[in-house]
């Protein structure tokens, strides 16, 4: 799925800003067809952005179920004879649009991107709207997975009539609503409907391959590649093939060299129909001999697990945000992160792209473990059949936004579900074949929890990808126990699949401020002796090829007792200032003794 991009022959239309909005608190908008007129009693809501936290209302914060979403907008005189496609970058978690009260477009899926052609439904000279009904509900189809519980029948009226609890089996809040913006763009009626760029090194020479998927009658392809300086470097003819580029300038990490590969759809006449230009990095990615290899040298992870998550706007997109977070992770020394637990914001992979940053991409498989031997997940009435059908759609669809990004170097399918029960291999089988069918060209993760002895599905994937917190969740405040227990666990994965291990997850909760010596847990002090005890650990395996702290920042969770106003294990605070830890990462990363 192509990016929307203004680019002379295509233009966008934003219609991100202040919508109207609306709860459907008593669950009556699609009985009373909300979307056939315009919305009554709404409210002013801004997009993109959470809804959350917006208002004074814990009605709506808590809110299950539908919220009405609406705005007008007018189709300007230029774009006739033109395909117009609105394009959602997000709604979390079932969305369905209407165009004037028709419906265009439903999905399902909270993390990525949808749209509709709108051609024929959309007035000119006239003004039109646009409705959409949002549903945070999730239940054991969905990626994240969750239930609701209705108390009904709870003994001794114990709870209100329809009282309902929306459970969640992961660490982070529900937010919910259009988190990434909405757009409309126009393209010309035969068009660029997508492309797939991959790319090679033989010798000293890159190899630029590509396909261009365009619709219409009668059209031919042109496609050249541009430097970062404007000069074109190669150029061809043909739906697919290859450009050689001699001493091509490489992606590689901390130096995100991009060309731009542009790709033309020709009339009969040789007049450019449509154009569409995309970023593109030349560089290799494969896992050999214990090692991740980027360009043929091997790689080590540095960095952090992350949310989209900020004060006020929730999940929503922010560029400012985005920006100061790359330079936190600039300053830490870090090279890497992984989009726990759901495919971050197009735009943010944008400027991974640029900056140099390696990316693990993780589909919002989240939620499939109860950490208990006796209750199952992977059975017929929780994570069956029909959640696979799902979890290889995400699949797909993640693949399909994010292939062309260089800073993608693994996806990872999903993260901490029961590995142990034996229901879990087919179904992870059947999620790592298609994900390898879909892109041969990068290696795959599944980020575990459990213990090797236990685990059935290591051998599906390329790398072992662990999140593990001993003297936290087990023997908790306890130094002493965490070099040991970590070497036991490395060792154990290790001799049982022979693979390399990325440590995904390693923190503790730590208030800002809270000083103590000797430390206790909390603490600053204790973040950060925590972290080394681990450090001791990695540093003796060679088959350790990363560690990324959990987590970036603090976070919002649902209430909970373990949980003081969200997670609290952030190197930096949700407001984006650094713990005591802060600096002692950023001296093991970028220090004189460094490895490297």
């Amino acid at each position: 799925m192509l990016y929307p991009l203004d680019n002379g022959i295509r233009e966008v239309k934003e219609l991100s800003g202040i919508w109207q909005f609306k709860a459907d608190l008593a669950n009556e908008g699609y009985a009373q067809e909300w979307y056939k007129e315009k919305l009554k009693d709404a409210i002013a809501m801004p997009v993109p952005a959470s809804y959350n936290d917006i208002t004074t209302e814990a009605a709506i914060r808590d809110h299950i179920g539908d919220v009405w979403y609406e705005r007008t907008f007018h189709i300007p005189s230029s774009w006739k004879d033109r395909r117009i496609v609105i394009r959602i970058g997000s709604a979390t978690h079932h969305a369905v649009l209407w165009i004037n009260g028709e419906e265009a477009v439903r999905h399902k899926g909270g993390f990525l991107p949808f749209e509709a052609d709108i051609t024929d439904r959309v007035w000119r000279g006239a003004e039109n709207r646009v409705t959409l009904a949002v549903s945070n509900v999730l239940d054991w189809t969905c990626l994240p997975s969750g239930e609701v519980k209705t108390f009904d029948d709870a003994p001794e009226g114990r709870y209100p009539q329809g009282h309902r609890v929306q459970e969640t089996y992961f660490d982070f809040f529900n937010y919910s609503g259009l988190h990434r913006p909405v757009r409309l763009y126009t393209t010309p009626l035969d068009y660029i409907e997508d492309m797939t760029v991959t790319t090679e090194l033989e010798g000293t020479s890159g190899l630029v391959g590509y396909s261009v998927q365009a619709q219409g009658n009668g059209a031919s392809v042109h496609v050249r590649l541009i430097d970062a300086d404007g000069v074109e470097v190669a150029q061809g003819t043909g739906a697919a093939g290859s450009l050689a580029v001699p001493e091509p300038h490489l992606w590689e990490p901390g130096r995100g060299y991009l060309y731009t590969f542009e790709a033309s759809l020709l009339d009969s006449e040789g007049t450019v129909m449509d154009s569409y230009q995309l970023p593109v990095g030349i560089r290799t990615v494969a896992v050999k001999d214990n090692k991740f290899l980027i360009n043929g040298k091997p790689f080590y992870f540095k960095g952090f697990g992350k949310h989209e998550d900020a004060d006020i706007r929730g999940r929503g997109l922010d560029e400012a945000l985005n920006v100061r977070d790359f330079n936190l992770m600039k300053w830490s020394g870090a090279n890497s992160f992984r989009t726990s637990h759901y495919p971050y914001s197009e735009e943010l992979l944008r400027l991974a792209d640029r900056e140099g940053f390696v990316v693990i991409d993780e589909v919002p498989a989240v939620g499939m473990c109860f950490w208990s031997e006796t209750n199952t997940v992977f059975r017929e009435d929780r994570v069956n059949e029909e959640t696979l059908r799902h979890h290889l759609d995400t699949m797909g669809e993640m693949i399909r936004r994010d292939k062309n990004h260089p800073c993608v170097v693994m996806w990872s399918i999903a993260n901490e579900a029961a590995t142990n029960e034996e229901a879990s291999v087919p179904y992870f089988t059947a999620v790592a074949e298609e994900t390898r069918r879909l892109d041969p060209t990068r290696p795959i993760t599944i980020v575990q929890t459990m213990w090797p002895s236990v685990d059935r599905v290591g051998g599906l994937v390329d790398v072992i990808c662990l999140n593990k917190y001993f003297g936290w969740y087990s023997d908790h405040g306890q130094l002493s126990v965490i070099e040991r227990h970590m070497d036991q666990e490395l060792k154990g994965w290790h001799d049982k699949y022979g693979k390399p291990i990325i440590i995904t997850e390693y923190g503790a909760d730590t208030i800002p401020g809270y000083h103590q010596l000797p430390s206790v847990s909390f603490s600053e002090e204790f973040q950060y002796e925590f972290l080394a005890s681990y450090h001791r650990s990695f540093d003796k395996h060679p088959f350790v090829i990363g560690e990324q702290v959990w987590a970036f920042a603090d976070f919002a969770t649902k209430q909970g007792l373990t949980r003081i106003v969200g997670n609290k294990k952030g190197i930096f605070t949700r407001q984006r200032q650094p713990k005591a830890a802060a600096f002692k990462l950023r001296e093991r990363w970028t220090g004189e003794n460094a490895k490297w």
